[in-house]
């Protein structure tokens, strides 16, 4: 586990001379297959509390939706296989017995007009996480932590969790 502190702008993908978070480094964990990743993502539900806004970050194919996957079970909210990428209906709602999440896939907007007519505002609950593949493409978007998987092969994925610091 690392505790670096660094600052951050609006997003850490764009520089700016006003920070605006604090950006506490959390966790940095290697999976080696699916299976080990959608096992991380239900421990790392345990260590997730509502109401977040969490962006997913990775190129296309990391496992972001794979790891969406461990956190509905972690959560109760939806078996493995009924988790599937929002990529076209850009919205998936899993309910469980104590955390609705959304998982929503901004690849395929590209205005904030666009986000606007999604009401994400109106998806954020007590009870509600959302979270939010491609989000890092508006950096006006607001958001407690930021999770990023990198691909390093076939199948191992290096996973970073960051929590936006105020």
């Amino acid at each position: 586990m690392s505790l670096l502190k660094r600052k951050f702008c609006r997003s850490p993908t764009r520089e700016s001379a006003t920070p605006l978070y604090w950006a506490a480094v959390t966790t940095e964990t290697l999976t080696h297959s699916s299976e080990d990743t959608i096992a991380f993502g239900r421990s790392l539900a345990a260590e997730l509390s509502p109401p977040l806004v969490i962006f997913l970050r990775g190129d296309l194919g990391a496992g972001k939706t794979t790891l969406v996957k461990g956190i509905a079970e972690g959560f109760n909210a939806a078996r493995a296989e009924d988790v599937t990428s929002p990529t076209f209906t850009l919205i998936h709602e899993y309910r469980g017995p104590r955390v609705t999440l959304f998982h929503i896939d901004l690849y395929r907007v590209d205005t904030l007009r666009e986000i606007e007519t999604l009401a994400l505002d109106d998806l954020r609950a007590p009870n509600s996480i959302l979270l939010v593949e491609w989000g890092d493409k508006f950096p006006g978007l607001p958001h407690d932590q930021e999770i990023s998987i990198e691909s390093l092969g076939e199948n191992e994925r290096r996973i970073g969790r960051i929590v936006l610091e105020p």
